[in-house]
């Protein structure tokens, strides 16, 4: 099928201006792609802070539950827990001198919170 033009107009000048559009459209593509880099670099950074917070509690825990330290073992991962910007969500004493504990970051992300769980006790 032959497109009917209207007398005097060439093929170069209906597409006259794509070419910006399609520039458009690239800077559109590279900016979201940029911001989704940033948004996953932002909760691997946020992930591995409330993994270190979950960590470090659950070290302070496992030695208030040995004797090592003084205080009751969860009330001792909650106060390191609120040192590092995270909350404790939870806090569970096991034999042996082991606790499990699950903190999360009091700091919220545009993809939710980031949580952290740790388990710790005497060396084997």
């Amino acid at each position: 099928m032959n497109r009917q033009r209207s007398p005097g107009i060439t093929r170069g000048q209906l597409q006259r201006g794509s070419g910006t559009v399609l520039a458009l459209v690239l800077g559109l593509v590279v900016i979201m792609a940029s911001a989704l880099i940033v948004l996953l670099g932002q909760s691997a950074a946020m992930a591995s802070r409330a993994a270190a917070a979950a960590d470090l509690a659950a070290l302070a825990a496992a030695d208030a539950a040995r004797g090592i330290t003084p205080g009751e073992p969860c009330a001792v991962a909650g106060e390191v827990a609120g040192r590092n910007n995270a909350a404790l969500l939870s806090c569970f004493e096991g034999a042996g001198g082991t606790v499990q504990v699950r903190t999360e970051l009091q700091v919220r992300t545009f993809l939710g919170a980031a949580t952290g769980q740790a388990r710790a006790g005497p060396p084997p």
